[in-house]
């Protein structure tokens, strides 16, 4: 059985792979760094509204806050791209007719990619990037893959070819 390109499992995959992502990553900034889970929202919303809304240097003793209009920009930062990366994801699993397991680890390899792109490159415009890098967002990007990988697997619908029935 193939898969054709299912542009609404791709979105569904994208903001379920970024909650998972968004969650995890505030959680494990919170618990395993001990900083303000605000942060990684902070540095997602500076991508649109500038430097000045990024959290404090964490020597300055000052913990990042909550603000409704930052994390409204940051969510729609964060899941636009998530969605797109949705979109990249489906194509790539669409022209290779992943497996259940394939499409779980190459989409662990994609989340590693986008960690690689995010915190390497990217740093030439969002320099703040930089003091990111580290475990907890290898693991959060391994994990938005992983999570993507699975979900447009599980979501996108099969294409049927000749002499093959829809069952049910």
């Amino acid at each position: 059985m193939t898969r054709r390109l299912d542009w609404k499992a791709a979105v569904w995959a994208g903001l379920i792979a970024g909650a998972v992502f968004l969650i995890l990553e505030m959680a494990m900034v919170a618990f395993i760094q001990g900083m303000s889970p605000w942060g990684p929202p902070r540095m997602m919303a500076a991508m649109a509204m500038g430097e000045g809304v990024l959290p404090p240097p964490p020597d300055s003793g000052a913990m990042p806050t909550f603000d409704v209009g930052v994390m409204m920009v940051a969510m729609m930062v964060h899941f636009v791209l998530s969605i797109v990366m949705g979109f990249i994801f489906a194509i790539a699993h669409t022209l290779l007719n992943m497996s259940l397991a394939t499409s779980i680890v190459a989409g662990t390899i994609f989340g590693l990619a986008i960690y690689y792109i995010d915190f390497y490159i990217f740093t030439a415009v969002f320099p703040w990037f930089a003091m990111a890098r580290g475990m907890v967002s290898i693991v959060g990007h391994a994990v938005f893959g992983l999570v993507l990988g699975w979900a447009y697997h599980a979501l996108a619908r099969p294409r049927f070819g000749a002499g093959e029935a829809v069952a049910g």
